[in-house]
């Protein structure tokens, strides 16, 4: 049930027609092959043509108009078996034909390919080609254009209809097989696939009937739970009364009225006419009308009075008790008749009121969903939350065939939203490892080609599974197509690390970090390197040497100077003391904003008090931190026209908040801001408290989605 444009149609549950991306434009299915697509037929050969032996035979032309390749020449037979034939040299290999296109199609179809996600590039560009009539330059836009957007069915048809106007039998078939394969709850399509069916097959072969009966069967087990399979199932109905096989027509009533659709009243009402019209011997397989008839023998029925007897014609005597036995046996399968008709329709009776249930309970849901097609143009957030609440409820109902039937349906409408997708794959991967990949491999190959987070549960998935080497695979493709986001290379060294692949997890910070060399990104690979020789590595040394390095090219960097300091903090802090004092002075000499300054004096300070060696360093420490403090509090009461500090070099808010976060120098644990008792000596001055300190590092602000 997918559609494309803005005027795509209703449901064909709904009533509504195929729409305006159906067959609009598109002519009758007999129109000729102009003479410029296809090549003339060969004119018809004179007599010396006829006569000439040594005339090569013509190059037969395919039913796409491209020249076949030349029969092989024969070769003479040698003169004698002693001496062989001299070698014959190659022949040349026949010049494959130009393609030739349409005067615009390149305009249009460049257009389509540098922008592939601009789904109005691509229609004009197939309705170019349509309008045009070429053959080469439909195939090549319409199969470019379903590598996008294969839930498209209109234009599947099209397609299909533009190959049959150019008498290409196999390959309007295929194009049929090919659509459906994309899009099976496509009720259009299958009908519009059938009819071609019916009119080209030869109806008086037994195969061609089983044929059409094949592809009905494969079209109501594919979407024949679909809520709007109406017309499938009574399309199917009718062939087969068309066939005369009303003990088929039988079968599929059986079928549909326990399925909860759109029309479930209407097919009861067709089944019981179907079965008062018709013999029940002649709707009914032997078994069950068999199994009717010992039902009714085990529950006799009063017989009938007996008929009066009509007078014989004056002169005519009839036979003893004749008339009578007559009419009696009449009488009396006549009255069998009903009795076996009034059991079959209530033994469905039962059925049909368990589906009327179904079928109120998703009534209102059915009713909320007013765009089951496809289309590439934002969903409401009502018939969103519709979707969400309708899988919620059929996964709660228990039905498997129905859920999956229901996510098919969602995934089409829904085809740009990743979360019904992961939705989708979390469930089936409790119930199939191979249905869950299968939904993978549509949703990033063919809808969410750019969407980071599915990628990630794909390449998860599949590592969880074992398969190692797809799940890099995964990563790196996609890296390949969005390059530059963080979230995906730490998925890929994250991965290589829990396999143990340590040097190729650094090798990838490193080539991201070269890579993003002069950009923050870079700094922020280099802390992702130095904590995993830090702490995976066990290498305090190589990652005290990422730090540094990289502080030599961003030393304006404050996460840069927090990451180290906690780093060495880290380490043991008598040992360590020296390092740690030296992060201190390389943040104060560097050119960081002022506020940042004074939050590593004022930390400095608290690390020398809880554990430094020297009173000495402590007192120098704290004047300092006066003299910072001053400069700060006489630069906010500068005057109101602005600070004579550039603004590129002013820590903002959120950068001061989140500066220091996680290193706490304290011996009780708590933070001079939430505890202004501590150490009150050295922290008096006003408006040290306003500080808070909170995570380092946003690593949000690297990973941008697309």
């Amino acid at each position: 049930m997918a559609a494309e444009g803005p005027e795509a149609p209703a449901s064909p549950g709904r009533g509504g027609a195929e729409g305006a991306l159906g067959d609009g434009g598109d002519g009758g299915s007999g129109t000729p092959a102009p003479v410029a697509e296809l090549p003339p037929p060969a004119p018809s050969p004179t007599e010396e043509e006829r006569s000439d032996a040594a005339a090569p035979p013509p190059i037969p032309q395919s039913c796409n108009g491209a020249a076949a390749a030349p029969p092989e020449p024969e070769e003479p037979p040698p003169a004698a078996p002693e001496e062989p034939p001299p070698p014959r040299e190659p022949e040349p290999p026949a010049e494959e034909p130009t393609l030739t296109y349409p005067l615009d199609f390149e305009k249009f179809w460049q257009a389509a390919r540098n922008n592939p996600h601009d789904f109005t590039a691509w229609t004009e560009l197939l309705q170019y080609v349509e309008q045009e009539n070429h053959l080469f330059a439909a195939r090549k836009a319409f199969d470019a254009f379903f590598a996008h957007y294969p839930y498209c069915y209109g234009y599947w048809k099209k397609y299909a209809d533009m190959e049959r106007r150019f008498d290409c039998s196999r390959e309007t078939e295929e194009v049929f097989e090919r659509g459906l394969q994309s899009i099976p709850l496509s009720m259009d399509l299958w009908i519009h696939y059938i009819s071609y069916l019916q009119s080209t097959l030869d109806m008086n072969l037994p195969e061609s009937i089983q044929k059409i009966r094949g592809v009905f069967e494969a079209a109501v087990a594919a979407a024949g739970m679909d809520f709007r399979s109406d017309k499938l199932w009574e399309l199917y109905v009718e062939w087969e009364r068309e066939q005369g096989d009303l003990r088929a027509v039988t079968g599929i009533y059986d079928r549909v009225l326990s399925m909860p659709t759109q029309l479930y009243n209407h097919h009861w009402e067709k089944f019981k006419e179907h079965v008062l019209h018709n013999p029940p011997k002649d709707i009914l397989s032997p078994e069950e009308l068999l199994w009717v008839q010992s039902k009714l023998a085990t529950d006799p029925v009063p017989k009938p009075p007996e008929p009066e007897g009509t007078e014989a014609p004056p002169g005519e005597d009839l036979p003893p008790g004749v008339e009578g036995k007559a009419a009696a046996t009449d009488a009396q399968e006549d009255l069998d008749q009903e009795k076996i008709r009034e059991l079959v329709i209530s033994m469905r009776q039962q059925i049909y009121a368990q589906n009327e249930a179904e079928v109120s309970k998703r009534w209102n849901f059915e009713d909320g969903i007013k765009r089951p097609y496809f289309h590439v143009k934002p969903l409401e957030r009502a018939q969103l939350r519709n979707w969400r609440d309708y899988l919620d409820y059929e996964m709660a109902a228990g039905s498997h065939e129905r859920t999956i039937v229901l996510f098919e349906r969602c995934v089409i409408a829904c085809a740009l939203y990743e979360e019904f997708w992961i939705k989708y794959t979390k469930y089936l991967e409790n119930h199939t490892v191979t249905g869950a990949r299968s939904v993978f491999q549509r949703a990033c190959g063919y809808h969410l080609p750019r969407k980071p987070n599915i990628h990630l549960l794909w390449a998860a998935f599949e590592e969880k599974q074992g398969n190692l080497d797809e799940a890099r695979r995964i990563l790196r493709c996609f890296e390949e197509v969005v390059p530059g986001l963080a979230m995906v290379r730490l998925r890929r060294v994250s991965l290589e690390r829990r396999q143990g692949n340590l040097e190729e997890a650094e090798a990838l910070l490193l080539e991201a970090m070269h890579a993003n060399e002069g950009l923050p990104l870079a700094s922020f690979y280099a802390v992702k390197l130095a904590r995993q020789a830090c702490k995976v590595q066990k290498n305090l040394g190589k990652a005290r040497k990422v730090l540094v390095d990289a502080l030599e090219k961003d030393p304006d960097n404050a996460r840069l100077h927090a990451n180290l300091l906690e780093m060495e903090f880290g380490a043991d802090v008598r040992q360590n003391e020296g390092n740690t004092m030296s992060c201190f002075e390389r943040a104060l000499r560097s050119p960081l904003p002022d506020e940042a300054k004074l939050i590593f004096s004022q930390r400095r300070v608290e690390f020398l008090e809880d554990f430094g060696s020297s009173i000495h360093s402590l007192l120098t420490a704290y004047d300092e931190h006066q003299k910072i403090l001053k400069q700060h509090a006489a630069r906010k009461r500068a005057p109101e026209n602005g600070s004579d500090e550039p603004d590129d070099k002013r820590l903002r808010p959120d950068e001061a908040a989140g500066l220091l976060g996680p290193l706490n120098f304290s011996a009780s644990g708590g933070d001079v801001g939430s505890n202004p008792s501590a150490y009150n000596y050295w922290y008096q001055q006003h408006g040290y408290g306003a500080y808070s300190y909170q995570t380092p590092w946003n690593y949000n602000q690297y990973y941008s989605q697309s």
